[in-house]
């Protein structure tokens, strides 16, 4: 895709998903600009819940530390139907999964994310608003409105929309937006409660009618700081309807804008504590008094999805692609992983690195995702977790999305090994117990791909003196096409096979006795940087048949897995899906 403007990618909107996917680009050397209407970040507790999956994201950008001293652990949910407490659900992941559920407030994930950008020179533009665009065979033309209120035509290389739910980016490409409205209107609010229940558990409080449907409704989110919460429950007539002139009621609050979109923050008139104070009197499992409320909002929800997530130079993200109920806090979390998906991918293509067809791949990969999601939590919202039969184990794991996959994808290359184990097109997972000279603790394999923008090859194995390793090491080191700034290629590191004998299979990595010098000689003289797998975590995760190779995508996920000897081939393989040369 031949360019030459001096901005490569204008995106607009400087959300979560705006900020994620500038930085991601800002990473990968590309020249964007961040544009957004409003002149500051708005003060409300929108979307609140961050995903394990999303915080291995941040890990990968360096990112992850900071979010966590901010945000508060969810440990699980206390739920309560017609006053009777129902068994507590835990949030419980695996032991290899390296973060737990956390809540910070949406504007706090923004100021970190703006501060994380402006480390890599680049600044929001705010008060800036996308008036209309153009686009042709060699770029997009976009007319913007500044701060001034003077207009400035910019010429880019492609556009991307993380614009919200009434996104001008969807508008001017022309996407459809099917869905619908949910016909009942929330109340939102920042308070503090002075009951004495568990930290770190939200709280779900419902009143079911004779008929089994849920008249009412009280749901608490702890957020930083003493027994502060994010309460939504149902709004009361007063607040969305208004009398017209002809005497009958008119509904107001409902989020919607002049497309139709009844979706986000809105209404004429703010909800007061009373109001708030009212529906926890009647649902909250204990009495309870409110206090400082930092703000209030009425909010009308819908679910909708485009028909497809861009076109051209053109791409939607985040809610101008999909929007659902809050439920399970999916939403700026599916977002963020849209414009991580997207970002190493437009990287490739602006250098000249990769064919205009692997940005195909967005859509093929995110939509199928997008549509689960509004499915998933359209389901939930209505009829609670339990509307889906899954084991524990599995729900846990989707809830925090970590079972995204792309097998289907046009980018997953032929699968090798055990059916089960982590495939072409699989998150790659985690995993800890890897040991270095110089290093005397544990590490994890974020830990080794820690600041690594591109994509990376972990070489298992199980003799660090196979000529195979030299052999497969060369190929790699030619492989420089998928890199997207100057001496930027394949990161290839090597896992060696050591599992410590002493060690008892499930005990944890952190307590087991570190490897001696003699242990970690052989790493020293291999072709790229070697890691022993001392506790045989990974071999236990990834499950390799003998010597592995695997190809770890930017986003984190598999993009392929293959015998060592067939190094040559695999990244071929590899290179051809995304359209690069060998």
């Amino acid at each position: 895709m031949a360019h030459s403007p001096s901005t490569e990618v204008l995106i607009v909107g400087a959300g979560p998903v705006g900020l994620s996917a500038a930085a991601e680009l800002a990473r990968h050397g590309v020249r964007i600009r961040l544009v957004d209407r409003l002149p500051a970040r708005l003060p409300y507790a929108k979307a609140v819940g961050i995903q394990p999956r999303t915080l291995e994201i941040w890990d990968r950008m360096g990112l992850a530390r900071n979010v966590l001293e901010a945000a508060v652990p969810i440990h699980g949910q206390l739920t309560y139907v017609n006053g009777v407490e129902q068994p507590r659900m835990d949030l419980e992941l695996p032991p290899e999964v390296p973060y737990g559920f956390a809540a910070l407030p949406q504007y706090e994930t923004e100021r970190l994310l703006e501060e994380y950008l402006a480390g890599l020179g680049t600044a929001i533009e705010r008060g800036t608003e996308l008036l209309s665009f153009r686009q042709d065979a060699d770029g997009v033309t976009a007319l913007l409105r500044t701060a001034s209120g003077g207009q400035e035509e910019v010429r880019t290389g492609c556009l991307v929309g993380c614009d919200g739910a009434h996104s001008a980016v969807r508008k001017g490409l022309g996407l459809s937006f099917e869905g619908g409205a949910f016909p009942t209107s929330y109340m939102l609010a920042d308070v503090e409660a002075d009951w004495d229940l568990p930290t770190g558990y939200s709280v779900r409080s419902t009143h079911r009618a004779d008929d089994g449907t849920v008249d009412d409704l009280l749901v608490c989110v702890p957020l930083p700081g003493a027994n502060r919460y994010r309460v939504s429950m149902l709004a009361p007539p007063e607040l969305t309807e208004r009398p017209a002139e002809d005497g009958t009621a008119r509904a107001t609050g409902d989020g919607a804008a002049s497309d139709g979109v009844a979706h986000g923050l809105g209404g004429e008139r703010l909800p007061e504590l009373s109001q708030i104070q009212a529906v926890v009197d009647r649902l909250a499992p204990a009495p309870t008094a409110l206090s400082r409320m930092r703000w209030s909002s009425v909010f009308r929800i819908s679910h909708r999805i485009v028909d497809r997530y861009g076109e051209g130079r053109v791409f939607v993200a985040g809610d101008a692609a999909h929007i659902h109920p809050p439920t399970g806090a999916q939403g700026m979390n599916t977002g963020i992983q849209d414009a991580c998906n997207l970002a190493w991918k437009l990287a490739l293509v602006l250098r000249g690195s990769a064919g205009s067809a692997l940005l195909t791949s967005y859509d093929a990969e995110r939509r199928p995702v997008g549509e689960e999601v509004v499915g998933r939590t359209v389901r939930h919202a209505a009829q609670g977790v339990q509307a889906d039969p899954d084991d524990p184990r599995t729900l846990m794991l989707r809830e925090a999305q970590l079972l995204i996959d792309y097998r289907e994808g046009p980018l997953a290359t032929a699968p090798y090994g055990p059916a089960d184990a982590p495939q072409p097109g699989d998150r790659a997972p985690d995993c800890s117990g890897l040991a270095a000279p110089l290093i005397t603790y544990r590490m994890r394999l974020l830990d080794v791909l820690r600041g690594c923008p591109g994509h990376a090859v972990l070489l298992y194995l199980t003799d660090p003196a196979d000529p195979a390793v030299a052999q497969a090491a060369a190929e790699l080191e030619g492989a420089r096409a998928i890199g997207t700034a100057p001496r930027q290629g394949l990161r290839a590191v090597a896992v060696v096979a050591q599992g410590i004998e002493s060690l008892e299979p499930d005990a944890p990595t952190a307590r087991s006795p570190l490897p001696s010098p003699a242990d970690l000689a052989s790493l020293v003289h291999l072709p790229v940087p070697g890691y022993l797998d001392a506790a045989g975590e990974f071999a236990r995760i990834y499950r390799p048949q003998g010597p592995t190779g695997f190809i770890v995508r930017p986003d984190g996920q598999l993009g392929a897995r293959f015998p060592l000897a067939r190094t040559k081939e695999a990244l071929a393989e590899y290179l051809a899906a995304l359209s690069v040369p060998a």
